[in-house]
């Protein structure tokens, strides 16, 4: 098993050929056997209920939990035909009452026939409680098997009657290999490697977020490009980034003052600053503009450094929407020279900044299930809340434990500098780092 999508279903000759060609590349890829669907290793393995159910050769009811493009409808219609019965297939999106009615007539057609057919309804959860309620006779007496999509956690998203006759199964996000195999597979079909360098592979794969269907459409964008040159991840970035072009506002000279005045702040010089404040006052420019950059100048430039900074910038906005023009104009001014006074640190802005571009690269990793809340009997089995250290029984108040997602390593974003009351938060946070260290060497067997 490599990845989520199997070996391309080879095109039918003659008149078929240009119909095949015409396919999106993510249907085309899409696998017909259960031996081709990877990714999901984890349900195929010889203990997993699903794995047994097909060595009987019927299935219960389902529910395929699992984020977008993991292959929850492409496992449905291999199913289907892993226990050669009819799949019939509705979209909750699309359908309702009606829709559903005429579904269990065309079932209990086939089922005077012999069949016992499944009815695949994708992103169940879009259904409502008396719809959900709806479908419960028909799977409690077998006139369908249900097979239900949802990307919603089903323990919140369906009525329990519903969840109590359906086993649910976990679907997860394909990791970095699998979408490099997918990746790779999608370039068999289209007869050439992209031009990608190593970086600008990985950048790709991190741009689809463990969506393989996203991943097969971005490589569809890419499929006309030249062999040469090969791009990195910096042009590729820029490649797909054209489709989304930036709006030209046309007015520099706005611009240039306001950045004059944020560097003036920044630099720690209350004169220039109060100066290029000025100057925007004088060319008509908004107060409440100046008052939002204020405020924003408070967080990037100073930051923990000095809490009150940004404290001041509020209360200089609250006071100019108390007074209006030019009353309140002043305490503007005050809180320019407060800030330009001010000690300086951008470390939580810095930290911002890296966490966020942590956040885009790991997408969705699930944190790790020992923080997670587990209201629900389904999220205890899964192991939701399991050896949760509570930290206020902790010595010191503090456990140690890892809240980042399981695999990923321990990043440092928040850098404290030894400026105003930093300096004291930068104390704490070594002698954390040091408890974190010897109760993580204690834990270990």
């Amino acid at each position: 098993m490599d990845d989520l999508f199997g070996t391309a279903p080879k095109a039918t000759p003659g008149r078929g050929r240009r119909k095949e060609a015409d396919r999106p590349l993510p249907d085309r890829l899409r696998p017909e056997r259960i031996e081709d669907l990877v990714g999901q290793e984890h349900l195929l393995s010889d203990e997993a209920p699903l794995a047994r159910m097909l060595a009987k050769g019927r299935l219960q009811s389902l529910i395929l939990w699992g984020p977008p493009g993991c292959g929850k409808t492409t496992l449905a219609r291999i199913l289907a035909g892993a226990v050669n019965e009819p799949l019939l297939e509705l979209s909750a999106v699309m359908s309702g009452v009606a829709e559903l009615r005429r579904s269990f007539e065309d079932a209990r057609k086939l089922r005077a026939g012999g069949s016992h057919p499944l009815l695949f309804i994708d992103e169940i959860h879009r259904y409502n409680r008396a719809q959900q309620d709806g479908l419960l006779h028909e799977v409690e007496d077998g006139t369908v098997t249900l097979v239900g999509a949802t990307t919603e956690n089903p323990s919140f998203a369906l009525v329990p009657a519903l969840l109590s006759r359906c086993q649910v199964l976990v679907l997860h996000r394909l990791d970095a290999e699998a979408m490099e195999r997918l990746l790779a597979r999608a370039e068999a079909m289209l007869g050439r490697p992209l031009p990608l360098d190593g970086p600008a592979r990985a950048r790709l794969g991190e741009m689809a977020d463990g969506d393989g269907r996203y991943l097969l459409n971005l490589v569809e964008a890419l499929a006309d490009l030249p062999a040469e040159p090969m791009l990195d991840a910096q042009a590729l970035g820029r490649i797909l980034q054209r489709r989304m072009p930036l709006y030209d506002r046309a007015q520099e000279s706005h611009y240039n003052l306001i950045s004059a005045l944020h560097k003036s702040v920044r630099g720690s010089d209350p004169d220039a600053s109060l100066y290029w404040f000025c100057r925007m006052l004088e060319g008509g420019e908004d107060p409440r503009f100046l008052a939002r950059r204020i405020v924003r100048m408070a967080v990037e430039d100073i930051g923990l450094a000095d809490p009150r900074a940004v404290e001041q910038a509020l209360a200089a906005a609250a006071t100019y929407e108390r007074l209006g023009s030019p009353e309140g104009e002043l305490a503007l001014a005050q809180a320019v020279v407060y800030l330009a006074a001010a000690p300086k640190s951008n470390a939580v802005y810095l930290a911002y900044k890296a966490a966020r571009q942590s956040a885009k690269q790991t997408g969705s990793l699930m944190p790790p299930a020992t923080i997670l809340n587990a209201p629900t009997v389904l999220m205890k089995e899964l192991g939701y809340g399991q050896d949760y250290a509570y930290d206020h029984d902790a010595p010191d108040r503090f456990s140690g434990q890892n809240y980042f997602p399981d695999g990923m390593p321990r990043p440092t974003f928040y850098r404290p500098t030894g400026e105003g009351i930093e300096a004291r938060i930068a104390e704490r946070l070594n002698r954390l780092d040091r408890l974190r260290a010897e109760r993580r060497k204690d834990r270990t067997p």
